[in-house]
């Protein structure tokens, strides 16, 4: 990779021309014919190396994040006549929720700032980042993070103006994501399903999922069935090309194997917007549910699919999150609707359970730090200098 000339750097520059008595005892010390020699320091690193290691990938921290503030928000806020165990969330402090979200907010702000330099410094990365049969999933999950954060927020009401402004800002990008890759599935592109399909390739319907779900809150129902059929349709052609194992599904790594997780998203996801959009858990929100659950035990039943991910902490582990989350949030919907004892024990059982993860992988991810960053920033004491830059490929997740 050619060297790259607009790098943003950082400088800190330190004058102790005035610092000390006795630097000052020193200087007067000297000849008063010489002139005054002003010492300077400086400091500066470059963020290269961060955005040229930083992806799409990494807003799978901010989907666990804000999926979690929005499990947090429901679970906070019983309906009336709710069974004993649901009840029990209502013990939650506010405060908790409230800096859950915080932590939420912050993280997708900043996770978001650092793509937003990678595609100003480093388009052709971004460009490679689009052209990965991986990669350009992950290109939904700021979107998807985005409203999953909207629809959790404490503020902003979804009959405000705010809202709805908002959710178009976050939607247009999925929109034209999805013209871009569901476009070249049925036409000559360069993408064929049947190649590039992978469990990453779910994401763009959780996308389109989540969009119908912020969309049926505002009372937009319209809106709301035209994204849940563009997501349902293309789900059908995703779960049938993977469940065959065809060509795309053998073209992940084992170290990506978490992502399998993703195949309880999708359900799950779709089983919370048919319910915001029928106003009821009917039939087709159960048994969307109840697949979400199958696929959950078929998963975790087979520990050894995942023995290699696990041998060393990686960003990947956060796929496991997510999907937990959103089953639980499922769950919840389900146990409202039946409000029997079994119904309500599961709810509580996968709700720990997400929150437990989540925890684990926050505790997992400050103690290893230098995994998620993948280098240190370089620090220099000298002046600017165009220093050759070792040539990295572009990371894909």
């Amino acid at each position: 990779m050619k060297e790259i000339t607009s790098q943003p750097q950082i400088e800190l520059v330190f004058d102790p021309s005035n610092n000390t008595t006795q630097s000052q005892s020193q200087s007067q010390s000297q000849s008063h014919c010489d002139p005054p020699v002003a010492k300077k320091c400086s400091l500066s690193f470059s963020l290269t190396p961060i955005l040229t290691k930083f992806h799409a990938g990494y807003f799978r921290i901010s989907l666990s994040l804000c999926s979690q503030a929005l499990l947090w928000k429901i679970l906070g806020e019983p309906p009336h006549n709710a069974h004993a165990l649901r009840q029990l969330f209502s013990f939650l402090p506010s405060i908790a929720f409230a800096l859950l979200w915080s932590i939420a907010l912050s993280t997708l702000a900043f996770l978001s700032l650092i793509y937003i330099l990678r595609c100003l410094f480093h388009s052709e990365m971004v460009k490679a980042e689009f052209l990965h049969h991986v990669g350009v999933n992950y290109l939904f999950a700021p979107w998807i993070s985005w409203l999953l954060l909207l629809q959790s927020s404490p503020f902003i009401t979804p009959k405000s103006v705010y809202y709805i402004v908002l959710w178009w800002v976050f939607v247009v990008p999925i929109l034209v994501l999805d013209v871009k890759i569901y476009g070249q599935w049925f036409t000559k592109g360069k993408r064929f399903v049947s190649v590039a399909a992978n469990p990453t390739s779910q994401i763009s319907v959780i996308g389109n999922l989540v969009a119908a779900r912020a969309a049926s809150k505002m009372g937009w129902r319209e809106c709301a069935i035209i994204m849940f059929s563009l997501a349902m349709a293309h789900y059908l052609v995703l779960f049938v090309t993977l469940y065959q194992r065809l060509a795309g599904s053998n073209s992940l790594p084992a170290m990506l194997r978490p992502v399998f997780f993703l195949f309880i998203a999708a359900p799950s996801m779709a089983s919370l917007a048919w319910v915001s959009i029928s106003g009821t858990f009917d039939n087709a929100a159960k048994m969307l549910f109840f697949l979400s659950l199958f696929l959950f035990l078929s998963l975790v039943s087979r520990p050894n699919l995942f023995r290699k991910s696990m041998k060393k902490y990686s960003l990947v582990w956060w796929a496991y999150s997510f999907p937990l989350t959103v089953l639980a949030l499922a769950s919840a919907d389900y146990a409202e609707e039946v409000k029997g004892g079994m119904a309500h024990v599961l709810m509580l059982g996968l709700s720990a359970l997400s929150v437990l993860v989540s925890l684990a992988l926050m505790v997992f991810s400050a103690t290893n730090t230098n995994m998620l960053v993948l280098d240190t920033l370089p620090v220099s004491t000298t002046n600017r200098s165009s220093d050759s830059q070792q040539s990295d490929s572009v990371p894909i997740l």
